[in-house]
Order: C-alpha cells, then sequence, then structure tokens
C-alpha cells in the first residue's frame, strides 16, 4: 500500500480560523476521497446569516485580513456562538442544542471589552478565493476536508493539546499563571495516557521527532519531556530537509509574536495580516516539495481552533478521550469533552494524493496521532484518537505524482509583502521593554502558556536547586510588562547557553 512509502509526517498547525472563513467561498469541485464521484466542498450558498438587536447579517465576501477586535473563543464564547446568547452549559452535563446564532452576539461581546465600536456582521465576513491563493492552490493541488473539527468548543492551548495526546488532560480554558506555575511542579504539562512524542521515542522502530518554532518559546515546549534539544528554529527547516533528515514526525509551531497582540506573527492569528501565515505555507510546502525526502512524506496543515468567526456546519457529538473525569483541576466549566467544536480548515498534502480531493470524512485533531499510529504501529492513547478517522486512506496512487508544483502563487499582494520572507528570526517580540498594552494583565489568551514553556527552558538552563526559586518567580508575573522581563530574561541565558556551547 502506498502508506507503505511514507516515512516523514509534517503537522503544521496555524490559528484561529474557521473552515467557511477561510474556504467557504472557495467553490472548489473534484473527487469524493471515499466515492470517488464528483463532488464538491461544503462551503456557503450566500444566504447564511445571523440577526443580533434586530439586525441580520449574511456571509459575504472579501473579508479584511486583519481585525481590529480579536472575537472570543473561549469555551463561554463558543457555547454563546454555537447554541445563542442565553445558553448554559451545566457542568458534567450535555452540550445545549447547536443553532449556531450567537456569532454576532458573541463578537458584539468583544468588542465591547475592547472598547471599539465595530460592525458585529463583520464577523460573517469570508476570504475570497483570490485573497487566500497559497492556501486555494494547495486545496485543489491535493485533498482538502472539509469535515475537519476542532477538538472541543473552546480555545487554543486545549484544542493543540489533542492533536500532541489525543486529549488536554481535562483542560477547558486557557489557563493563568497561577495554574502553570503549579502544573507537575515545572517539569511540564502531563497527560494520564502520555502524549504522541512519548509514543514516538519510545518505539522499538526507534522513529525520531523534531519539533520546529518560529518563536523562542514555542507553546509545544510547556510539555513534559519537551527538552531545548527537542526544538529547532524554523530559519533551518528547509537546508535541514536537504539531508540527511532522520525525523519521522515533525511539528511545526509558527510565530506568535503575543507581546505584539500578534502583529509580525505568521500564525494567521486574526489580529494580524492572514497573508504572514500564507507565506509560512508556501515556505513550508516547498521545502518539502523540493528535498529529498518528497516522496516518502505527507503534511497535515490545519488550525487549532474557529476563532470566533462563523462557520455553517453544526459540529458532531465526540468520543470523550476517557483519560479524566469533569471534576480534575484542569477543568474549569466542568466541560465533558462529548463536543467537537466548529470546523477548521484542513489540507492533507502527499504525492501519493490524486489531485483535487474532496474529503468529506469526519477528523478531529486526534486524526494525526491516530494517523501516526497507524502508519507506524504505536498504540493509541485515549479513545478519541482510538476512535478518530486516518489521512491514510488519501494515499491511493500507485506511484508518487511527478506533476505537484514545485513552487505555489505568492500570497495576494500587499503592503506586508515585505515580511513575508520566511527566512524567520526568532521573534522580536520577546525582547521588547514595552510590549503592546504593558499594564494589561498577564491572563490574557495564551500568554500564560508561553510563559510556561519559557519557565521550563528556564529550569532546564539552571543548577537544579534554583527549580524552587524560578517557578516562585512566575507568581510574581502580573502584567504583559512583567512578562516581557521575564522571557527576556530567559532568551537572554539561552543565548549565553548556546554560545559558551558553540565556543
Amino acid at each position: 500500500m502506498a502508506f507503505d512509502q511514507i516515512q516523514h509526517v509534517f503537522v503544521l498547525m496555524l490559528e484561529n480560523r474557521s473552515f467557511d472563513h477561510l474556504l467557504g467561498f472557495s467553490g472548489i469541485s473534484g473527487t469524493d476521497a471515499a466515492t470517488g464521484l464528483a463532488t464538491t466542498v461544503n462551503g456557503l450558498s450566500g444566504t447564511e446569516s445571523n440577526t443580533y438587536n434586530g439586525v441580520t447579517a449574511t456571509v459575504s465576501q472579501p473579508a479584511d485580513y486583519a481585525m481590529v477586535v480579536d472575537p472570543g473563543h473561549e469555551f463561554p464564547d463558543v457555547l454563546c456562538q454555537l447554541c445563542g446568547p442565553a445558553a448554559t452549559y451545566s457542568p458534567g452535563g450535555s452540550y445545549p442544542p447547536i443553532d449556531r446564532s450567537g456569532f454576532m452576539a458573541s463578537y458584539a461581546d468583544a468588542c465591547a471589552k475592547a472598547k471599539q465600536t465595530r460592525t458585529v456582521g463583520e464577523i460573517l465576513k469570508c476570504y475570497s478565493p483570490s485573497q487566500l491563493t497559497v492556501l486555494n492552490a494547495l486545496a485543489q493541488e491535493f485533498a482538502v476536508c472539509d469535515g475537519w473539527h476542532a477538538s472541543m468548543p473552546g480555545p487554543t492551548w486545549p484544542n493543540r493539546m489533542f492533536v500532541h495526546a489525543a486529549s488536554s488532560g481535562g483542560l477547558d480554558h486557557s489557563p493563568t499563571t497561577a495554574e502553570i506555575a503549579l502544573w507537575e511542579s515545572g517539569i511540564g504539562f502531563s497527560f494520564p495516557k502520555g502524549d504522541i512524542f512519548d509514543r514516538i521515542s519510545a518505539s522499538p522502530k526507534a522513529l525520531q521527532r523534531r519539533l520546529y518554532a518560529g518563536d523562542p518559546f514555542p507553546m509545544m515546549a510547556a510539555l513534559k519531556g519537551i527538552h531545548l534539544d527537542d526544538i529547532r528554529q524554523y530559519e533551518h527547516f528547509a537546508v535541514d530537509l536537504q539531508g540527511p533528515f532522520p525525523y519521522n514526525y515533525v511539528f511545526i509551531e509558527p510565530s506568535y509574536c503575543l507581546l505584539n497582540d500578534y502583529k509580525g506573527s505568521t500564525s494567521e492569528h486574526p489580529l494580524d495580516d492572514v497573508r504572514l501565515g500564507e507565506g509560512l505555507i508556501k515556505a513550508t510546502y516547498e521545502a518539502i516539495r523540493n528535498s529529498p525526502v518528497w516522496n516518502n512524506s505527507i503534511l497535515i496543515i490545519t488550525w487549532d481552533e474557529h476563532g470566533g468567526f462563523y462557520d455553517h456546519a453544526n459540529p458532531p457529538a465526540a468520543v470523550a478521550p476517557g483519560d479524566t473525569s469533569p471534576t480534575i483541576g484542569h477543568n474549569k466549566f466542568g466541560f465533558t469533552f462529548e463536543q467537537y467544536g466548529p470546523r477548521v480548515p484542513a489540507v492533507v498534502i502527499s504525492p501519493w494524493i490524486p489531485k483535487n480531493v474532496v474529503d468529506h470524512r469526519l477528523y478531529d485533531h486526534s486524526s494525526v496521532p491516530a494517523t501516526l499510529e497507524e502508519l507506524f504501529g504505536l498504540a493509541s492513547m485515549t479513545a478519541r484518537d482510538s476512535a478518530a478517522n486516518t489521512v491514510l486512506p488519501l494515499l491511493s496512487l500507485a506511484a508518487p505524482r511527478t506533476d505537484a508544483p514545485t513552487t505555489l502563487p505568492a500570497p495576494a499582494s500587499s503592503s506586508a509583502a515585505g515580511m513575508l520572507s520566511m527566512a524567520i528570526a526568532p521573534s522580536a517580540a520577546y525582547t521588547q521593554l514595552t510590549p503592546s498594552r504593558p499594564n494589561d494583565s498577564v491572563n490574557d489568551g495564551s500568554l500564560p502558556v508561553v510563559i510556561h514553556a519559557a519557565m521550563r527552558q528556564d529550569i532546564e538552563l539552571s543548577p537544579p536547586e534554583q527549580r524552587d526559586t524560578i517557578i516562585a518567580k512566575i507568581a510574581t508575573i502580573k502584567t504583559r510588562s512583567d512578562a516581557a522581563a521575564y522571557l527576556a530574561s530567559v532568551a537572554a541565558k539561552r543565548t549565553t547557553a548556546e554560545n559558551h556551547t558553540a565556543n
């Protein structure tokens, strides 16, 4: 079978975009992955709408390349978006009926919190194909998945954990610095059944893993078992691929530039120009396509969660991972994990996949570890990945294609064109003395996770007797300015250690 030829699995996970927001107006048609018949992507008709305060807005194109207000995507925000402003969730109970009626109401709330006056209907704006030239090219060249859902109806970090462990360890919210300081006494967030990095390292097949990061402190570094020598800056990616390249599983994180409110980020976070992420996608594909490993590779590109943007498809019920209960300490809302979040875009790329495939099958981020487990003969970790579909049936060709493009279209022209070079140096945002909103709380979205990643590096770079002092220091970080100072200090410590090693 074709997947017997696969030796390398690459995953690039971006930020906070729904399927309809990026591809709802793509109009892609092709061959159904399951039936072989002609089909069309499950996108928008153009009549889908939401109503708020008696005003109805309809989905439209084009969308702005960057948002002024970050749409809400915490657990209560998504509950409002999917089930309406009056919906409530009872801890340990079933998720309320979904009618997708609260996207405008939720965005109105986000605008009020940001003290910004916006037209709330802009949350229904979607990109036209000409705006996202790179993504649309790949979606038509390989396999686009229109049934790939966020693993839970909530924010970034719990959803990203599912790609690593088919579980979030019970976490159903964005953690605070107080929480991260308690996580396994600084040795990292761990899962009852371990994560896919553990399984790769423990495999008798001598499998190897590698993590590439656009920032000095990638979120994945907050996981137990991830060390400094596991992580390499993305700027080396293309050169590394020219070989030798022994890594079987490669996970790629974009840059976030969190202290800059994502400005200059390649993550496709709504607060910055989505075309920077388009540049990262292009660079990643072209690096693999033009390397010796191309014929033995799969690249999966997806987004961690929908980011508060409208999607017309109702997310279905999900299989709970079964490794935690709603009463454990990481669980704030008593969520049972028996409900998927909204759809996110996903494209699966390999020379073993026919051109122009549309896959309607159900996936979530647990399909990544499920794919690795089937491919490399690893045991499943939770009930979620045990039940998840893998992408391996997409590899249906008898021989690798030779017609896959070696280059992709450039991102749509913009004033940001000069920033689209993907020879990405580590983000300068962490060395800024004055971050944006310096006096705001540090407990802002994913920033505590980045601090946790830095704390783990700090501990690894310091004598063992300093562990407790470093962990205690985290509790003193109250503002974004405090966070900037701490991250800069750890970055300097790491640079000193790297220079010492080099000499």
